[in-house]
């Protein structure tokens, strides 16, 4: 015979299982007329996309995860794939938070595709992942011959601002990028379960807690090199390399608190961005 107790367990973790996000939206982008247009577009649940300024280009849309944040068991799905020649730039409203999970992970899952001669900027602003969340990301990227990539994930871990601190948790980020189908960055980024400890290490963070990574996927990199490393300073690094015919640059930085961290990934965004500079929305 099943106790009360069990049924009522079994009675809460369905409830809970209902309630999770799964949610996936789909945005595609093309070049025609002269310029980046919107070419087709789903959604489904609490993942949206919006459009602020369509007659801009390069084409730029708005992520917006309705449910105002993840937590164990939730699932959101991104997918981006921009044409020939077209232009496009993606952001998030706001930043995404992580909370607290009961149960499982959060998982994340972007996918991106860039035809020749495309663009796309990957730049939504940072995931701050609270105490105790669990965390799981991938992102896979395939792009054509003569395509470029921006991409761009930071990560504030707790809010010092508001008093608080991560002391533990999991956080998985797992980068995929191909071109003409070859692999010319692949990296695995896994913190946790004792994410304060981590954090403080002087290997790893150094008692700092905001950490952010970028990747430009262009030959145009090496001549930004040096500027962008002027922008990292000393808390972080930047290197330029090729892969094939392939060129990279990537940089990541790191800071005490997510407002310090910000003050550097701005500029270092809208340098690597070009002339489509640094999304709307972002501001400090």
């Amino acid at each position: 015979m099943t106790s009360g107790t069990s049924l009522s367990a079994q009675a809460d973790a369905a409830a809970i299982s209902t309630q999770r996000v799964k949610a996936r939206a789909r945005i595609e982008v093309e070049h025609r007329a002269g310029r980046s247009r919107l070419a087709r577009l789903y959604q489904d649940g609490a993942a949206k996309i919006r459009l602020p300024e369509t007659s801009a280009d390069p084409l730029e849309a708005v992520l917006i995860n309705m449910a105002g944040g993840l937590t164990g068991g939730d699932r959101l799905d991104w997918e981006v794939s921009v044409g020939a020649a077209a232009r496009a730039v993606l952001t998030t409203q706001a930043c995404e938070k992580v909370y607290r999970a009961l149960a499982g992970h959060a998982e994340v899952d972007v996918r991106l595709s860039v035809g020749a001669g495309g663009f796309l900027g990957w730049l939504p602003q940072e995931t701050i992942s609270y105490d105790c969340a669990a965390f799981s990301r991938t992102l896979d990227a395939d792009l054509a011959a003569g395509a470029e990539a921006l991409i761009v994930e930071a990560t504030v871990f707790g809010r010092s601002a508001m008093g608080e601190r991560v002391e533990n948790g999991t956080f998985r980020d797992r980068w995929r990028i191909r071109r003409e189908g070859r692999l010319v960055h692949a990296e695995d980024f896994s913190v946790g379960p004792d994410i304060g400890k981590t954090l403080n290490r002087p290997a790893s963070g150094d008692g700092r807690i905001a950490v952010a990574t970028l990747l430009l996927v262009s030959e145009r990199g090496e001549q930004l090199l040096e500027p962008a490393r002027q922008i990292v300073g000393d808390d972080g690094g930047a290197s330029f390399w090729t892969v094939g015919q392939t060129g990279k640059l990537l940089a990541r930085l790191y800071a005490g608190d997510g407002y310090t961290l910000r003050k550097r990934l701005m500029p270092l965004v809208a340098l690597l961005n070009g002339r489509a500079g640094l999304p709307k929305l972002w501001s400090l």
